[in-house]
């Protein structure tokens, strides 16, 4: 008969977790020091590039921020950016919640092949139909041109927020759906039975219930939105441009300049909304993921 020692049966526990931690620290410091870098390269004077690139700045040159703020316009294209972002935020989560409520809740002629219609624009890629709203966007512009000869579709924020939240709307209300479905009906019947009506039930019960999923799907139709590089370009031609396309003008100017600290201010101009982001709603985020796991 033989014998296991309890030794050698503990240890593959505490080697796994150790070469869990491992791996974590890695993956925190391949993220952590790229964007450390940055920061303190934002800091340096032009002449301090010449020299070790792990070099720490020699003073803390604020004037970088100064001019990619102003002089570069980033701090224009910073609240054109934001405008856009929270406008996208607002269309999608005031179309996707009710619609997803209605579709999770809710029998109706078509509901099955509205289901499918939303999961096939979870597998279309907006930037490859980039270029036919475009096109469509300014064929409306052509029918306008004598109400409004400057054009009202190309070149709009307000336009291009749409835009985002129209090509996230799939996601956002599968998402949402998925959730309200693993709510027990057991709240909605007292809630009905105490005298409130459906729209109520879905925003004083629902919705509060549902704050997870909801944080999930700001945070990513967020990033999605600030990041988004392709439709900005395509439907802001004009001066007022997003962060992520005049980031891209402010590096082809100041490369030609040889002036890399304000490159990088501009680039910590762009970091620094998402990290704030995720500080203030990681504990929801956190405990949306651990409340989707439990649920079954």
């Amino acid at each position: 008969m033989t014998t296991i020692n309890p030794r050698a049966r503990g240890a593959r526990p505490r080697t796994g977790r150790a070469l869990t931690y491992v791996l974590v620290t890695a993956i925190a410091l391949a993220i952590a020091v790229p964007v450390a870098w940055v920061l303190l390269a934002s800091l340096k004077q032009k002449s301090e590039f010449y020299g070790s690139p792990w070099a720490l700045p020699e003073g803390l040159r604020l004037q970088n921020y100064v001019d990619a703020f102003v002089t570069a316009r980033m701090g224009q294209y910073f609240f054109t950016s934001l405008l856009v972002t929270l406008l996208g935020l607002v269309f999608v989560v005031a179309v996707s919640v009710p619609a997803a409520y209605v579709i999770a809740r809710y029998e109706f002629r078509g509901r099955g092949v509205v289901e499918v219609a939303l999961l096939a624009g979870l597998f279309v890629n907006v930037n490859y139909i980039v270029v036919p709203i475009f096109l469509m966007l300014v064929g409306w512009d052509r029918a306008l041109v004598d109400a409004l000869p400057g054009g009202f579709f190309i070149d709009n924020p307000a336009v291009l927020s749409l835009v985002y939240a129209a090509t996230s709307i799939p996601f956002t209300i599968y998402l949402l759906a998925a959730y309200f479905r693993s709510i027990p009906a057991d709240f909605e019947e007292a809630a009905a039975l105490d005298g409130a009506s459906r729209v109520q039930v879905m925003v004083r019960v629902m919705l509060p219930m549902a704050r997870p999923a909801l944080t999930t799907v700001i945070l990513f139709n967020f990033l999605a939105y600030w990041n988004d590089f392709i439709i900005a370009l395509t439907l802001l031609p004009g001066e007022g441009k997003t962060l992520q396309v005049g980031l891209l003008n402010l590096m082809t100017a100041q490369k030609a300049a040889a002036d890399y600290g304000r490159l990088y201010a501009g680039m910590v101009i762009v970091i620094v909304p998402v990290l704030i982001l995720y500080a203030l709603i990681q504990r929801r985020l956190i405990e949306g993921m651990a409340s989707g796991g439990v649920k079954g």
